[in-house]
């Protein structure tokens, strides 16, 4: 009785193994790991997966950077400067509306000319989910419901701006935009598609 006693004063239980609660309470350090490793976790999916995001929406809205001429080319303009001229308009030459890949997406996505022939990628009354490393993507391939289709052969144009408005994105001097057929809202963290724009050619 007595060997038996000293036994369980020892180790508490069959086996001689000790209870997790005993054991951390005899080695704190045991127990302080566990909470730092824990802690580690956490910090770990907040800055990795950024799931806050989800959460949180950024507008950005900017005005388009001319007049938006929407008649065929050749067609007369009525509006006129006080000199008697057309201002110089900004060319629809691609667009096509948004359709949702990995999140719900919606909104308008158009190539814009300028008078001197630098292009410009608008996003128009965009909507879509916040997501950590967002970008916005030419893409050589056709719009299509593959997430991952568009991860290359593609023109990164920066950051997206904000997962909600209408925003801005200079086209590099050069582009062949014959070769692009889509626009593309790419998560870069998780290499999937947010929503993808076929880009059709405006009439004119």
């Amino acid at each position: 009785m007595a060997e038996e006693s000293r036994k369980r004063s020892r180790g508490g239980g069959p086996g001689g193994r000790w209870p997790l609660g005993r054991l951390a309470h005899r080695h704190p350090f045991i127990s302080a790991s566990g909470t730092l490793i824990g802690v580690g976790l956490v910090i770990f999916v907040l800055v990795w997966f950024q799931p806050q995001k989800l959460f949180l929406n950024k507008t950005v809205n900017e005005s388009a950077p001319g007049v938006i001429a929407t008649a065929p080319a050749g067609e007369t303009r009525h509006g006129t400067t006080a000199g008697g001229s057309p201002p110089p308009a900004l060319r629809v030459v691609r667009s096509g509306s948004f359709r949702s890949l990995e999140h719900a997406t919606t909104g308008k996505a158009i190539v814009l000319r300028r008078p001197a022939g630098s292009l410009i990628l608008r996003l128009e009354h965009l909507s879509t989910s916040n997501g950590p490393d967002l970008r916005v993507y030419l893409s050589r391939v056709r719009a299509s419901r593959d997430l991952r289709a568009y991860r290359t052969g593609f023109i990164d144009l920066g950051a997206l701006k904000g997962n909600r408005g209408s925003q801005n994105y200079l086209i590099p001097a050069g582009t062949d935009l014959s070769a692009f057929k889509s626009a593309v809202i790419w998560c870069r963290r998780f290499v999937v598609g947010f929503g993808v724009a076929p880009l059709s050619r405006w009439p004119g």
